[in-house]
């Protein structure tokens, strides 16, 4: 596969284009990421779903942008999908053929269930383990569905529902009985049982949670694997439905949702009338990641190999240039966990967290050496993308900002309060990652001593003297309960 693949998504809404890089076989990050709302069905609808020449203009030109960006960035590879609004146009042969012809781009149009299958290749792939989850993925044609447990995949379908096939055929007539009529005759297609949760992929989903993100002051600016709460929710899509253009704006919807929210909006109510449902999670990802993952994956099922993930991939292949004392860093810290999470109070799942913030921990170094921690810090935090919750980000980013220093700042701690575990076992966990840092201060080509922990005793053995290790281990903070006596022995 290429290093550079650019993605272009060739929505009823939006057209969208991203250059993604590979840093590794399986591992990515994105170069370059553009977005235009031309609109491309615009009084289609209206018109047996033929597409108009202005529509069709705004998105030739903006095709024609997007190739000269994949040149300047080189891109090997372009793979180009269209969903709705080309799928169903009867002249779509004219814009595929228009576009091959002046761009030299080859246009592939996608059925629903491809459409549906790739979104949900995406979310099972790239947003944290999932388990009886339905996605919804509300374009402005078509809305599509997946079933996915755990990697698996099931039941994908696409209905013609969608913000601007509603707005032509009922919004803009004020006919809101009659599009709520219109989605739950589509939903009736739609024959699954209650799922645990629900995941929002399209446009409408992710525009309405980053309102009620920012509406809320939350902590972490990051809107992939956002889980809104449910009541919530429901109240600020009955909010969005009573209001004028105006109190949309103050409600934290942007310009260019104006026109489509409420039409979304319903889409979801009445998704949600049909279901028995509680959890929600927004996914920042959906048919481009799709489409980039079934190229990637293709000789894997279209999914990672257990227990891998992209992300932190690449910012240990980026970041990470001493990978041995990575590795090194990250078994002493399981060790140590091992030995003394149950004296410390710690919930095992953490232990997760603990490993990974210890791989990561000295990966800021690429940045600058002597603001290694803050760099690790925010790294891990923007980076840190695909794949983890926003609780286990914080406490990763949160462990190596504080990594062979103080003890987190109670500054620190108000900030994440509701996204990070209850004091004690944070500090602890804090605790343990420092020390596996100054055990490890002469970077010892292997590992040169051993660990026992026995009645509140952390006893390390070595034939060598450790001297860094000891004068490193007096520095740090220690924990109040002063739970953990270190001793050390030669052999």
């Amino acid at each position: 596969m290429s290093k550079r693949v650019a993605v272009i998504d060739i929505g009823s809404n939006s057209v969208r284009m991203v250059v993604y890089e590979k840093s590794s076989r399986f591992a990515f990050h994105i170069l370059h990421e553009a977005k235009s709302r031309v609109r491309l069905s615009q009084n289609a609808y209206q018109n047996s779903g033929i597409l108009q020449e202005i529509p069709m203009q705004r998105a030739f030109d903006v095709l024609e942008n997007f190739s000269s960006i994949i040149s300047s960035f080189k891109a090997r590879k372009v793979l180009c999908v269209a969903t709705s609004a080309l799928r169903d146009a009867p002249n779509k042969k004219d814009f595929i053929n228009r576009v091959k012809n002046s761009l030299g781009l080859q246009i592939k149009v996608i059925d629903g269930q491809r459409e549906a299958y790739l979104g949900a290749i995406a979310c099972a792939n790239l947003l944290p383990k999932l388990k009886n989850a339905l996605s919804i993925d509300i374009g402005g044609g078509s809305t599509e569905f997946s079933l996915i447990d755990n990697k698996e995949i099931g039941l994908n379908i696409s209905l013609n529902l969608g913000t601007v096939r509603l707005k032509e055929l009922f919004f803009d007539n004020n006919d809101i009985e009659g599009a709520k009529k219109y989605i739950d005759e589509q939903l009736t297609q739609l024959d699954v049982t209650d799922p645990e949760t629900i995941i929002g992929i399209g446009g409408s989903f992710r525009a309405i949670s980053n309102a009620i993100l920012n509406n809320d002051s939350y902590p972490l600016q990051k809107l992939h694997a956002y889980e809104p709460n449910y009541d919530e929710f429901i109240q600020f899509l009955k909010k969005i439905l009573v209001s004028d253009e105006d109190e949309l704006k103050k409600l934290g919807i942007k310009n260019n949702r104006l026109d489509v929210i409420k039409p979304g909006a319903l889409i979801l109510l009445r998704v949600f009338k049909k279901f028995k449902v509680k959890n929600l999670i927004t996914s920042g990802v959906g048919v481009r990641e799709g489409v980039f993952l079934a190229d990637l994956l293709r000789t894997s099922r279209d999914r990672f190999p257990p227990n891998y993930n992209t992300s932190m991939r690449y910012i240990l292949d980026s970041h990470v240039d001493n990978i041995t004392y990575a590795n090194q860093l990250c078994k002493v810290a399981k060790e140590l966990f091992d030995l003394a999470h149950q004296t410390l109070g710690i919930d095992k799942k953490h232990r997760y967290e603990l490993a990974i913030a210890a791989k990561l921990y000295i990966s800021g170094s690429s940045i600058h050496y002597y603001s290694l921690n803050r760099h690790s810090y925010y790294l891990i935090e923007d980076a840190l993308e695909f794949g983890f919750t926003h609780k286990e980000i914080i406490l990763i980013a949160t462990l190596a900002r504080y990594a062979k220093r103080k003890l987190p700042s109670s500054e620190h701690v108000d900030k994440f309060r509701d996204l990070l575990p209850e004091i004690k076992q944070l500090n602890a966990l804090s605790y343990l990652l420092s020390l596996s840092v100054a055990l490890l201060s002469h970077q010892p080509r292997n590992i040169d001593f051993t660990l026992s922990f026995e009645e509140s005793e952390l006893k390390i053995e070595s034939k060598n003297s450790l001297y860094l290790a000891k004068e490193s281990i007096e520095k740090l903070e220690i924990l109040k309960n002063n739970a953990i006596n270190i001793s050390f022995y030669n052999i």
